[in-house]
């Protein structure tokens, strides 16, 4: 084996310029991946990290039976969310656990009625999570004593005509399905740049949802947000043993729409991998076929010295390996390089913000993320693809006759 790396690794090197051509195209390719894996990672948090602060955090615990009323949002009582809470925030993962009240309901000015989500809030805890307390356009945010005081989106507000410090009526669904009615005065006003979520939650403060709904000292609903995407399973088994006998869902399942469109992304960078590789295989196959027309009087030579086409094939391979491996450590080093550098310095994305609604949600800057397992995923693709490359020529190699290419000019 040792004799075969040696001839391999001299083969390589016989022809430096063409050899290093490949191994840095290679570099640069698998580079490019792994930038884009970090960069995906980084507009994953920035984007869907905050789409999912919006819309209600990356877990959510609710009392048994509350899936089979989802679509009516029961106000289903939990019997022990400190418990949940507890467990939630004994989790290094965990940002932040905040109960809340969250049911159906219409607000109303002479503008018309809209339905709307009405949530109750720790205001505390979600002042430090939630988009909302980051982006308010006008007013200010809800505090533990407000009264009847709501937030509301500049979607909502745009559509019904007002501004802070206007009153208008609340309609919600209390326990029993009852309904209570108040008015309400607008303190502040968020923007998060996507109408349809403006439009479709306004906030209150936990007390007086609590006082309005009839729920005093009770919740319907534990969310828990997390510092990366991708930490919920451990979280929510811990929470599941530590206070059984209620219904833990996490962002996927809330929010399918959310999961459809990262699930859309993947298979794009899918199929720009496949496409990328497929260049990087067809450089290493050229590179190895002009490596065996060129040296057809030494395969002969070395096939009449007693080298059989099996061993003549895998040398040819080595040489293929060799080169791929070459490559994958470049592009591994110039990735993790420059995913690293970006996720401390950034990149401004302020500009493209309003392409789509949810790239609205991004603050300004995008930091590209560092996954060492997609990096060596990378490097075992980029080597096995040179293998296989490598095939074709090796075995083209091995079917010279040592006497015909002796003779080959």
């Amino acid at each position: 084996m040792t004799l075969y790396l040696r001839l391999a690794w001299r083969n390589v090197w016989r022809q430096r310029r063409r050899t290093l051509l490949i191994a840095v195209g290679m570099g640069v390719t698998m580079a490019m991946l792994v930038f884009y894996d970090g960069l995906i990672g980084g507009f994953e948090q920035a984007i869907y990290g905050n789409a999912i602060q919006l819309l209600g955090g990356n877990i959510q615990v609710h009392a048994a039976g509350y899936s089979e009323k989802l679509g009516r949002k029961p106000l289903l009582p939990l019997a022990d969310p400190d418990a949940v809470v507890q467990a939630a925030e004994a989790r290094p993962e965990v940002v932040a656990a905040s109960k809340r009240i969250v049911t159906g309901g219409l607000v109303t000015n002479r503008e018309g009625a809209f339905a709307v989500s009405i949530i109750g809030i720790e205001t505390d805890k979600e002042a430090r999570i939630t988009p909302v307390a980051a982006n308010l356009s006008k007013g200010r945010y809800l505090t533990p004593d407000d009264g009847d005081f709501i937030v509301i989106g500049q979607g909502l507000a745009t559509a019904m005509n007002v501004d802070v410090g206007d009153r208008i009526t609340m309609v919600g669904n209390a326990v029993h399905e009852q309904t209570r009615q108040r008015t309400m005065t607008i303190v502040g006003i968020y923007d998060v740049g996507v109408p349809t979520v403006e439009k479709a939650m306004i906030y209150l403060s936990l007390k007086e949802a609590q006082q309005l709904f009839g729920l005093e000292g009770q919740v319907t609903e534990v969310v828990i947000s997390l510092k990366q995407i991708g930490q919920e399973p451990p979280v929510v088994e811990a929470i599941r043993r530590a206070a059984p006998g209620y219904e833990v869902d996490t962002w996927e399942n809330s929010f399918p729409d959310l999961k459809q469109t990262m699930d859309m992304k993947t298979g794009v960078m899918s199929y720009l991998g496949i496409f990328l590789l497929g260049i990087v295989a067809i450089g290493i196959l050229n590179l190895l076929m002009m490596a065996v027309f060129e040296r057809t009087r030494e395969i002969g030579v070395i096939g009449a010295l007693g080298l059989k086409p099996y061993q003549i094939t895998f040398l040819f391979l080595l040489e293929g390996i060799l080169i791929g491996l070459m490559g994958a450590a470049f592009g591994a080093i110039l990735g993790t390089l420059l995913n690293g550098t970006l996720s401390v310095v950034g990149l401004d994305y302020t500009q493209f913000a309003s392409l789509t609604e949810y790239t609205a949600l991004i603050s300004g800057r995008i930091y590209p993320q560092i996954a060492p397992l997609k990096v060596l995923q990378h490097a075992v693709t980029i080597a096995i693809i040179s293998a296989l490359a490598a095939l074709y020529p090796a075995l083209q190699a091995s079917q010279r006759e040592p006497a015909e290419a002796l003779h080959y000019v």
